[in-house]
């Protein structure tokens, strides 16, 4: 069986495959002290571990010594490329892109074929827009939800607020408020913007993945929710390399 990986810069999704049958799969924080606990009963049966990770280098070695600790099979990483079935790459240092974004954009341009946003709202939120030849037009890097918070509480030391999942983009009357209605507002600024560009490259398709993807569904982003779409990536690039 194939153990497909995929390893952000804070949680970890897994997936294992008998050829094209899932027989499970899993996610666990990347800081956790077994995170493939639940794997062990079928770890003699794995053959080939599979990885798509945007973590650091030192997370990366972190993350092969638990895989070593699960199974002795080998270790394949699957990173960002030049094309891929019908799909180009924008970077000229494709190396430079992280895998994660382009497995997802493997994944939507599998699935449809034609023009596709794609928006990945995890530790960073990513923006890739690939038009209907398969274009990669570009794309954007923000930080996500969790990183503007610790950025307010840490970077403006006064700014004492609790953390509260608001919705709200109204105008606050209180730090609290103004805070967390602040990141709400930020968020639906994005939307907005998305919108705008999937009408103006002719974007039939928008999709959206990450921890924080049904915050942006709530405040208004009209996409489809494809909470693996990494995971789905990785699995049609090993597919086609003829590994799974």
């Amino acid at each position: 069986m194939i153990l497909l990986i995929d390893s952000g810069n804070t949680r970890i999704k897994w997936r294992l495959m008998s050829g094209m049958d899932r027989v499970a799969v899993g996610a666990a924080d990347l800081r956790a002290p077994e995170p493939f606990s639940t794997l062990a009963p079928l770890a003699d049966q794995v053959s080939r571990v599979c990885v798509s990770t945007v973590a650091s280098e030192a997370s990366r070695k972190a993350l092969e010594a638990e895989v070593a600790k699960l199974t002795p099979a080998p270790i394949h990483f699957f990173w960002s490329e030049a094309e891929r079935n019908g799909l180009q790459n924008s970077y000229q240092d494709v190396s430079r892109m992280g895998a994660d974004r382009w497995h997802a954009m493997v994944a939507a341009w599998s699935r449809y074929c034609g023009g596709c946003a794609i928006i990945d709202a995890g530790s960073a939120v990513t923006v890739d827009y690939i038009d209907g030849g398969g274009m990669h037009l570009g794309g954007f890097i923000l930080p996500g939800l969790g990183m503007m918070r610790r950025s307010l509480k840490l970077d403006a030391a006064r700014i004492g607020f609790d953390v509260d999942d608001q919705l709200n983009t109204r105008p606050g009357q209180t730090t609290g408020e103004c805070a967390n209605h602040g990141l709400a507002w930020l968020t639906e600024g994005v939307i907005r913007q998305a919108h705008r560009d999937a009408e103006t490259y002719g974007l039939q398709n928008v999709l959206i993945t990450g921890g924080d993807a049904s915050r942006f569904v709530q405040l208004g982003l009209r996409a489809e929710h494809v909470p693996e779409l990494v995971l789905d990536g990785l699995q049609r690039v090993v597919e086609q390399d003829g590994l799974l």
